[in-house]
């Protein structure tokens, strides 16, 4: 256990979550290689980071450039096999890394990416492939982005995460890229025993501006996936009642004077719009 925690660089993308993002570094093994990458020009978290937590490494982005570019750039900058990818607002909780390092040796270390359970059931994916179930892992055709563990020596990508998303459905991309270039359904792996706690939203706390970000990058992202993997008919096809659903709910929320629904839909009718278009993920909070 102990080598197999020498070989993991944590890497941690935050934008303003100095708060959170303590709790978060608080949940992993004080002797592993943490690397949070700032999305900001905010060198006083770097300074407050790196003073008190001695294993901590910060690099300041210099302005916001996203999950998946972030990702990327603190990927470049490690040299251990294995990346554990961690949002700010997730902990692990106790074993977790343990009960990672069992799954890998019985995997023989086998695999592209495991992922810990989540404890909390929030927006985790659970249909599985087909698969004999060993000792709780569980072969699975994705995982979320908030917690997974990454073996660098079997991803042979240039670049892990496409830099085209902003925000939402890169590390689902991620793990579709995985299947359809290796064409192995077994690489990719969910470890019950491992747990995780994800309090999403939190690490951005109560900024409207920001949920208005999430709604444009949403619509965005979910066409450009599509029209990446599937093509654009069915990318148009796959999100045209999301169009309309979003014009109704615009209206019925100006009828009814509800100005944060308003704005709400209106961004989401604006992400879309803008994917129509071949507009790249352009907006910034």
């Amino acid at each position: 256990m102990k080598n197999f925690i020498n070989k993991i660089t944590f890497v941690i993308v935050c934008f303003n979550s100095r708060n959170i993002v303590k709790k978060c570094i608080s949940s992993i093994d004080s002797k592993a290689k943490i690397l949070v990458v700032e999305n900001s020009n905010d060198y006083l978290i770097k300074k407050q980071l790196e003073d008190e937590f001695k294993n901590v490494t910060v690099v300041i982005a210099g302005k916001n450039i996203g999950y998946g570019a972030g990702n990327n750039l603190g990927i470049s900058k490690i040299k251990t096999p294995y990346v554990f990818i961690l949002n700010p607002d997730s902990f692990l909780k106790k074993d977790c890394v343990n009960e990672l390092y069992k799954a890998a040796t019985l995997l023989e270390n086998k695999f592209k990416i495991l992922a810990p359970k989540l404890i909390n059931n929030y927006g985790y994916f659970k249909r599985t492939l087909p698969g004999k179930k060993i000792l709780n892992i569980l072969p699975v055709d994705y995982v979320k982005g908030f917690a997974m563990l990454i073996n660098l020596k079997r991803v042979n990508f240039k670049e892990i995460f496409d830099e085209n998303f902003f925000l939402f459905l890169e590390e689902i991309d991620f793990c579709k890229r995985i299947h359809d270039f290796y064409k192995d359904k077994k690489e990719i792996f969910l470890v019950n025993k491992a747990k995780v706690e994800h309090n999403a939203k939190h690490s951005s706390g109560d900024n409207f501006s920001i949920e208005l970000c999430r709604n444009w990058h949403w619509m965005w992202s979910l066409f450009y996936y599509n029209k990446k993997h599937f093509g654009v008919v069915f990318a148009y096809k796959n999100t045209i009642y999301k169009f309309f659903s979003s014009v109704f709910k615009l209206l019925f929320n100006i009828f009814f004077l509800r100005k944060k629904k308003v704005l709400i839909y209106y961004f989401r009718l604006l992400g879309l719009c803008n994917a129509y278009f071949g507009k790249s993920s352009w907006y910034r909070p």
